[in-house]
């Protein structure tokens, strides 16, 4: 089993951006929760992180060839605005879930709204650097039931 985790822009800031928001764990933190996700699942789960819209879409694109079979995504801000990643997610088909460290509904009114998450079969939000495990764990079940 293959799964693909997307992080968009500043993700690879967690521990030094906004603390008191995205707490103090860092980045390393999260790859070594994931690669830990992975051993345990005895499944193979690849992390992608770009500050940049176009290399995320390329991932994206890339999944459809490289035998993906789910995609775990934070798109950052990218989230609110960008209609390509959205198109992007739209065509692969495959589970994918997007995933928000911070409790995105009791923010600015900007980040209430996502124009990514209708692209994908699960929005999970405010579970901090737990709701990755968390979306792993549906995407799996997701490929789990169609097998």
């Amino acid at each position: 089993m293959k799964i693909l985790v997307i992080n968009g822009p500043n993700l690879n800031f967690l521990g030094i951006r906004e603390k008191n928001i995205y707490g103090t764990q860092d980045y390393d933190h999260l790859l070594n929760m994931i690669a830990e996700k992975g051993k345990k699942e005895g499944c193979e789960i690849e992390v992608f992180q770009s500050n940049h819209e176009g290399a995320i879409i390329d991932r994206i694109q890339d999944a459809y060839f490289d035998k993906t079979q789910g995609i775990v995504i934070n798109p950052g801000a990218y989230t609110h605005y960008s209609y390509a990643i959205h198109d992007a997610l739209a065509s692969v088909d495959m589970p994918k879930v997007e995933i928000h460290i911070s409790n995105i509904m009791e923010r600015e009114d900007f980040r209430k709204v996502s124009v990514t998450a209708p692209a994908c079969d699960k929005q999970i939000y405010g579970q901090g650097l737990d709701g990755y495990l968390m979306a792993i764990d549906f995407v799996i079940d997701r490929i789990n039931d169609n097998m």
